[in-house]
């Protein structure tokens, strides 16, 4: 994989550095806190609040650090809801830099954040009571999805001016296709292309406020 070094954000968690794209996996401001703002307080449990169910089906594009899957965990682990967990990560880190990060200092779930990593790829594994887990180690652009099947996307690719090709309309339509009625897409992206593709492909479009040093964030319905 590209050259990738550890890095301390502003909140103490760590992230990490993908040195040929000179792009961090997470905000500089705080990796841990922007994860949760994102992906866990205007996603998943947002989702959870809306549309009440026992059973829920996620989709994460970039598996990275694991960072956004040990929230996930977090955030149930105190209710009955039972979790489908799909994560799709070309170039997955090795155990040197994952057995590195100090998310579990805060987060706890050491355990887990271990099954996440070694966990087969392509196979589904049960990584708690409550999720069951696949990692597939292709590309965005090739993986197969089924239709109608998400319930929450984690778009979480690195940024439109680092990997464009994640960021195309058709890219875009292709995972709001795998999205279920009333499904939710959440992003820490707020471009303006983005946002008019989004409305384009009939999502409902909204832009909320971001996580410490960001102004924006989006998150999109399927109606």
């Amino acid at each position: 994989m590209p050259d990738v070094r550890l890095i301390i954000t502003s909140d103490g968690s760590h992230s990490l550095l993908n040195e040929a794209l000179n792009e961090t996996y997470h905000s500089v401001h705080g990796a841990i806190q922007e994860s949760q703002h994102v992906f866990i307080d205007n996603g998943l449990r947002y989702i959870l609040e809306s549309i009440p169910s026992d059973h829920l089906s996620i989709f994460e594009v970039g598996f990275g650090t694991g960072l956004n899957t040990l929230l996930t965990l977090k955030a149930i682990e105190n209710t009955k809801t039972l979790v489908r967990y799909v994560a799709v990560e070309s170039f997955p880190i090795g155990e040197g830099l994952w057995g590195s990060l100090n998310y579990t200092n805060v987060l706890g779930l050491e355990q887990a954040f271990a099954n996440l990593h070694r966990s087969p790829w392509e196979i589904i594994n049960q990584v708690s009571p409550q999720v069951s887990f696949i990692k597939r180690q292709t590309t965005l652009q090739t993986i197969e999805l089924e239709a109608s099947s998400f319930d929450l996307v984690y778009f979480d690719a690195f940024a439109p001016n680092k990997q464009p090709e994640l960021w195309t309309i058709e890219i875009l339509r292709k995972v709001i296709e795998a999205m279920r009625l009333n499904g939710v897409f959440v992003t820490y992206c707020a471009k303006g292309q983005l946002k008019r593709d989004l409305k384009e492909l009939g999502l409902t479009v909204e832009t909320l406020a971001g996580p410490p040093g960001k102004k924006e964030m989006v998150r999109a319905i399927k109606k």
